[in-house]
């Protein structure tokens, strides 16, 4: 189906051509449109336009309206103040525009898709291989995972990329360790879980490390093992993949408790750029790029320096010929932009490392691989904290495990559904727990900006009341409910209807939802998606409690305010799905 023009839009449109009409130079000049609390939109607009054309700003505004046909879609409008616009729109048009976005085959609920969509690479949900995911990990991969859903629904092609940590030091000395200790991650065929990965990995590492720090013998051997690991020598490389192969069942498992898609071949590591690290710092180094500094190949920049005022440089290969990651990074672009044909790469990073991707994007600049055509964005985000405001820890200040904080919030939130629920088997009360646990937490994350710090509240997040997902699940569950009860009635439109001052607050929200859609993912701001959701909530809190549904007064009303019922579940369902989080049908 094609996409539904808002009502926002076409009232812009009727007062553009009202405006040209009245005052030709200004032809194209926009009306800055709002929803006002005075009319259901002003127009600030004729103002600034007044002021330019040397006209009286309340003359030009009853000119403009004078151009302004009422009736179909406009039932009233009037100047105010200094020159504003008052505008209200006709019930009929809300309902009309509803029922086009309620028809939409598709359950895109008239949504357009980009006429010109690009190709955005988005780097999110970067975990380590044989190490724990702690708190650090979760932004990265839940506001990526929505990031993600949001461009994929306005019809970008977007290709998915989780740049794992699997090279390096470390893993000279875990797979010299495990070639003398050949049967620790020996399964014999057994099925392992996400835990079991993880503690295997966890036991190994640690002994691994106390041999390392403890036998100079050993520790030679496992220097040794760090050439022969990038030398790309046949039997090491096979151990090393034992590490990567036990540590993604581990990733799998964090990932499937976070209902996110995490797919085997967007998982590319360190590793995988492997081949073009001499590569890359030939180029940099033959267009001048790069430069050879205390034996180490080094970027400079004009406005980078550190406190004693020496320049800062970024180094792509160190002076005993290693590579640290900036030449991971910036083979990784080179691989994104002429591989895969991305004209934006956007990384969901950690704020903590701006300073490291400005020296990336700048190199890559200079070096021609992005351009006024190909742009990388950083999408920083700030730090999860605990209640007391400092950086989340165990009480014994260690780093809190992503999967215990997890499963405390599915505790927590199964608890909630427990006491609520009324016709739910322990079966059906784990699986809300889930949803409703996991949301919990994705919205809490999601309704921050993401480069501001947040505070993780279990209390908080799985309240009933105020800004949460489980407030969000509930008046989606509400509907459903509703839905049930009025058995063989169904849901139907009655645009000849007068609408009460709750139905049409309503109505105006619900059609304001593709124009959401499209500002956050231009912005790539998830958290103007949840504002919008939690809005849109309250105003159905609102609707509800003023407006009977089932006993309305006539059939037409009973039908039509199921209608708005529905269409605001829809609406709820899919801007839910947006953010990665389910809307259980009972809870």
């Amino acid at each position: 189906m094609a996409s539904v023009t808002s009502l926002t839009a076409s009232v812009h449109q009727r007062l553009a051509s009202a405006l040209s009409a009245a005052l030709p130079e200004a032809a194209g000049a926009d009306p800055l449109l709002r929803r006002s609390d005075r009319a259901d939109y002003q127009a600030n607009g004729i103002l600034a336009l007044a002021k330019k054309a040397k006209a009286n700003p309340r003359e030009l505004a009853t000119q403009v309206v004078a151009q302004v046909t009422t009736g179909d879609l406009i039932q009233d409008i009037e100047v105010s103040g200094p020159g504003f616009l008052n505008v209200t729109i006709t019930d009929r048009a809300i309902t009309e525009n509803l029922a086009a976005r309620a028809a939409d085959t598709d359950g895109r609920l008239g949504v357009p898709r980009t006429e010109q969509p690009g190709t955005t690479v988005v780097d999110y949900a970067q975990p380590n291989v044989a190490k724990e995911m702690h708190v650090g990990h979760l932004r990265s991969a839940v506001i990526g995972d929505s990031v993600v859903q949001l461009l994929e629904f306005t019809g970008e092609n977007v290709v998915r990329r989780h740049h794992i940590g699997d090279w390096g030091t470390q893993f000279g000395m875990l797979i010299q360790y495990l070639d003398e200790h050949p049967h620790e991650l020996d399964h014999s065929g057994a099925e392992v879980s996400g835990e079991e990965a993880m503690s295997n990995l966890d036991r190994l590492y640690k002994a691994a490390r106390r041999k390392f720090d403890s036998d100079e013998e050993f520790k030679t051997r496992a220097r040794r093992r760090v050439v022969d690991l990038q030398a790309g020598e046949p039997h090491t490389l096979a151990m090393w993949q034992k590490f990567v192969d036990e540590s993604k069942i581990y990733f799998f498992s964090v990932f499937e408790k976070l209902d996110m898609e995490v797919r085997d071949p967007d998982i590319v590591g360190e590793s995988g750029y492997n081949d073009m690290l001499a590569e890359t710092c030939r180029l940099l180094e033959e267009s001048g790029v790069a430069v050879r500094s205390e034996g180490a190949l080094c970027v400079f920049f004009d406005d980078i320096k550190g406190p004693d005022g020496n320049p800062v440089p970024l180094i792509v290969q160190k002076s005993d010929g290693g590579y640290g990651y900036a030449a991971t990074d910036l083979s990784a672009i080179r691989d994104r932009v002429f591989n895969l044909k991305a004209n934006t790469l956007l990384y969901v990073v950690d704020a903590r490392q701006s300073l490291h991707f400005k020296m990336v994007f700048e190199t890559a600049r200079k070096a021609g691989w992005l351009n006024d055509d190909v742009k990388a964005h950083q999408l920083a985000f700030g730090t999860v904290l605990g209640k007391d405001g400092k950086p989340f820890k165990t009480r014994e200040g260690e780093t809190v495990r992503l999967v215990d904080l997890l499963d405390e919030a599915i505790d927590r939130a199964s608890a909630v559904v427990r006491e609520k629920a009324q016709d739910l088997s322990e079966e059906e009360i784990a699986e809300r727990g889930a949803q409703v646990g996991i949301g919990a937490v994705k919205y809490a994350d999601l309704s921050t900006s993401a480069n501001r710090d947040y505070k993780f509240d279990l209390d908080q997040m799985v309240s009933l009341n105020g800004d949460t997902s489980v407030y969000l699940q509930y008046a989606y569950a509400r509907i459903q409910s509703i839905l049930r009860k009025a058995g063989e009635v169904r849901p139907a439109a009655h645009p000849e209807l007068e609408l009460h001052a709750a139905e049409r607050a309503l109505g105006l929200h619900v059609d304001a939802f593709a124009e959401v859609v499209a500002e956050a993912a231009a912005e790539y701001a998830p958290h103007k998606m949840t504002a919008y959701l939690y809005q849109l909530a309250s105003l159905y809190t609102t609707f509800y409690d003023k407006c009977p549904v089932l006993k309305a007064e006539t059939p037409e009303q009973v039908q039509n305010r199921l209608f708005l019922c529905d269409v605001t579940a829809k609406t709820l369902h899919q801007g839910m799905a947006l953010l990665g989080i389910r809307t259980p049908e009972r809870l």
